[in-house]
């Protein structure tokens, strides 16, 4: 009841200048992808992969170099998105499988679904899609939610979503060909589907269905469309009529296959459908785009396409081979650059510039607040996000003084990005603070190799201060040694 207060309240007060200047409030997608790494697209670098729809999208707008992801997994980056927050602050800091034992509405939804679940998102979390309500979009989730069930206070509709269409659980996300997936608070079967390798109907085509329908509806409304798309995090599966499948096989020749036996769905050539994968989600945001174009709503629809985190390294997935993460260090589960600086473009005509590229310093939980700018929508508060709406509308830019995460993974890190440094300490599990701080440059360095701790100890000490003020204790998700500090 309070959040809704809240947000009544905020609708009350006067809108900003850029909202009051529009004719008609704006469409909003967000079109997220999953396990997609910095240097998977044309436009980052990739030569093995064809992306001409996304490689499209930053000619026609703008293109991030250093944008940052909520998180080093799925989970806590969706949180950021929807709640403005980053790791330091945010409800959900990691996927929840941890927390089986403790939650008892695992056990329900293990009864009821199969599946685990994840930790709910909170009642009293605001998101984007509360904020959009407020202001009289129509707002629909379509893809991966993980951040709660129908039974919960995390369910999407119960979050601000008017439609819901997916997979609430991502543990169920890990397979393309499902018997069901959910819609609102109810199961829809998938004809065809045994839960196999292979099936009638591949959920990421119905989903772009839903999308494409989606938009068809509410094409005379301000509506918001988070398109959280599964592609392309493993299982690597694609349908055999997918064209560039054959192509891609073609180009990679002979391929030692991925057996069953190493985690996920066994794949005969994991290299050519993975490509084929990626390539498809991109005729998916083409799709997206040219139904824009036909409705003639485009040049009133932003569309800010992202990746949830850098490049993986299972299910088959050959990150050397696609040079994934392209010049980075690390790869997805850590907080070193390659989890967590990834792809990003935005695309507005007539109030985006064509064909721009910013170095600003930009991270997901900025989302928020770009749409509370846009909308004329207060910003809720005790969030970190800082609009990016100036960059897009190629104005002065408001900068982060620090961006902060922290991580339980790779035995617990913490980061923190200030301009050009980042500092990074590692087996915070265990040590806590006591581990020394890794110093990077990352204007000269964006490989992280070499560590300047030594030679700027007086960045180091600040950067230190920062990791300490930016976090809140999250009982839910404690950082092992480093909760003792907080005492």
């Amino acid at each position: 009841m309070m959040k809704k207060i809240l947000l009544s309240l905020c609708a009350l007060l006067p809108v900003s200048s850029f909202a009051e200047d529009q004719a008609k409030p704006p469409n909003i997608i967000c079109f997220l992808v999953d396990d997609l790494g910095y240097g998977e697209v044309g436009v980052y670098g990739q030569k093995k992969i064809r992306t001409p729809h996304i490689d499209k999208l930053a000619h026609d707008g703008i293109k991030f170099t250093q944008f940052y992801s909520g998180q080093n997994v799925c989970a806590p980056t969706r949180c950021a998105l929807l709640t403005g927050k980053h790791m330091g602050n945010a409800a959900i800091r990691e996927n929840s499988s941890h927390l089986r034992g403790k939650m008892p509405q695992f056990k329900v939804y293990q009864k009821q679904d199969g599946f685990p679940g994840q930790a709910p998102l909170p009642a009293e979390e605001v998101t984007v899609a509360e904020v959009l309500k407020e202001k009289g979009y129509s707002t629909a989730c379509i893809g991966k939610w993980g951040l709660g069930y129908p039974l919960d206070e995390g369910s999407p509709l119960k979050q601000g979503f008017d439609f819901f269409y997916g997979y609430i659980c991502q543990v169920q996300a890990h397979n393309y060909y499902p018997r069901y997936l959910w819609k609102n608070d109810s199961k829809v079967d998938l004809p065809g589907n045994d839960r196999g390798l292979t099936g009638q109907t591949y959920a990421a085509d119905v989903m772009r269905e839903e999308a494409l329908n989606y938009i068809k509806q509410n094409k005379d409304n301000p509506f918001f469309l988070y398109y959280a798309t599964p592609i392309p995090h493993a299982a690597l599966q694609v349908p055999e009529d997918e064209p560039s499948l054959a192509e891609y096989r073609e180009a990679f020749g002979p391929e030692k296959p991925y057996v069953k036996g190493a985690g996920y769905l066994p794949n005969k050539t994991p290299r050519a459908t993975y490509a084929a994968m990626v390539t498809r989600m991109d005729r998916t945001l083409g799709m997206m785009r040219t139904l824009l174009e036909d409705l003639d709503i485009d040049d009133n629809t932003l569309i800010l396409f992202a990746s949830d985190n850098g490049a993986t390294f299972n299910g088959g997935y050959d990150r050397a081979f696609f040079n994934g993460n392209g010049p980075l260090r690390g790869k997805k589960c850590d907080l070193y650059e390659g989890g967590i600086r990834v792809p990003a473009i935005a695309a507005w005509p007539g109030k985006i510039q064509p064909n721009q590229t910013t170095s600003n310093i930009t991270a997901i939980w900025d989302f928020l607040a770009t749409v509370c700018d846009m909308t004329g929508a207060t910003l809720p508060e005790n969030t970190n996000g800082i609009s990016f709406l100036p960059t897009l509308l190629g104005k002065e830019q408001p900068q982060h003084k620090y961006l902060y995460w922290e991580s339980r993974l790779t035995k617990g890190q913490q980061v923190v990005r200030m301009g050009k440094w980042k500092g990074i300490r590692n087996n915070v599990m265990k040590s806590g603070s006591s581990t020394p701080l890794a110093l990077y440059n990352l204007d000269s360095d964006i490989g992280e190799k070499k560590n300047l701790a030594k030679q700027f100890p007086e960045v180091v000490e600040e950067l230190e201060r920062y990791m300490r003020s930016a976090r809140t204790p999250n009982p839910l998700f404690p950082m092992g040694a480093l909760e003792k500090e907080y005492e």
